[in-house]
């Protein structure tokens, strides 16, 4: 019964393939044009996927808002306006409820959108526009139950936002603004000057630093690498803790050495606005740990390690 369940919902999701045509169209481009918000819908559980519908549009770029419309008939109509569209969802198109109000949207000239699988019901015949979300049955063996016909619901309300999304060029950083709080937001949200170290807490010396001021200064802000900058703090160099044992494993004598003798010059750097996963990608891409970061004219104004993206939550 189960594996049955799903194969009649997945049909009911593939005969909606051929009927996304120009009533689907005009109702992307009737959304489009409107200056308010898509009003959803519904009544028991259209009225359940209704919600959902809504909120797949508000977090896809397209304002919209769900309003119950047993509450509309007491009250919650004020809601509605002329600049909005009203998406009501109903498999049988005859919801007593929506019936009510029907004709004082239409008085308002609200443009309405009725999502039905019957086209001569009193829901699709008041429309503007009738989207088909016909089944051929439901998934429960009783043929009562909505299954199949929610599952068709969802499924083109999912299109619809998809649409929307596409024709408004809408963004991964668009989706992040209305994620603020979830993984996505914190990655395309946060840039590199938002958990960067900057001031006093950027190792830096001169070029002509001796080697034990160096050291000082890479130990003392812990960053494991300190950069060697110009007078105007342009960065000349940087050395690393991974340098240090290497010239250790060489032997060589650091006694009478200067910052400028030990460094390698072309480090990796990031602009300050750019993102802070920006600065992830590099790191792990070059397998570093750290990246210095550039202000607009090219000078040193931060650092930025693994580890401050992860205490930040970038990665």
């Amino acid at each position: 019964m189960a594996q049955d369940a799903l194969v009649i919902e997945a049909a009911a999701i593939a005969g909606l393939q051929g009927r996304i045509g120009a009533p689907f169209a005009r109702t992307v481009e009737a959304v489009l044009a409107i200056q308010g918000r898509v009003v959803v819908m519904g009544m028991g559980k259209s009225g359940h996927v209704g919600r959902k519908i809504a909120a797949t549009l508000a977090s896809t770029g397209t304002p919209a808002m769900f309003v119950h419309p047993g509450e509309a008939s007491h009250g919650d109509l004020g809601m509605i306006t002329e600049q909005d569209l009203v998406l009501a969802i109903s498999n049988s198109g005859e919801s007593q409820e929506m019936e009510v109000l029907l004709p004082v949207l239409k008085r308002l000239g609200t443009p309405l959108v009725a999502m039905t699988g019957n086209p001569q019901s009193t829901m699709a015949r008041y429309a503007d526009i009738w989207l088909d979300s016909a089944v051929e049955k439901e998934a429960c063996p009783l043929n009562l139950a909505p299954t199949a016909s929610t599952i068709a619901q969802m499924a083109l309300g999912d299109a619809l936002a998809v649409a929307l999304l596409d024709a408004r060029g809408f963004r991964a950083e668009d989706f992040a603004r209305s994620h603020p709080g979830g993984a996505l937001g914190r990655k395309l949200l946060t840039h590199v000057s938002d958990v960067m170290r900057s001031g006093n807490a950027v190792p830096r010396v001169a070029p002509d630093a001796g080697f034990s001021a160096l050291m000082r200064e890479m130990s003392a802000k812990g960053l494991g690498a300190a950069a060697i900058v110009d007078a105007d703090d342009h960065v000349l160099g940087i050395f690393t803790d991974g340098d240090l044992r290497r010239l250790v494993e060489q032997g060589k004598d650091l006694r009478n050495t200067v910052a400028a003798d030990v460094m390698h010059t072309n480090p990796k750097t990031i602009g300050v606005d750019a993102l802070a996963v920006d600065a992830a990608d590099m790191m792990e891409s070059h397998r570093i740990t750290g990246v210095l970061v550039l202000d607009a004219e090219g000078r040193l104004c931060g650092a930025i390690s693994s580890n401050d993206l992860m205490r930040a939550k970038v990665i």
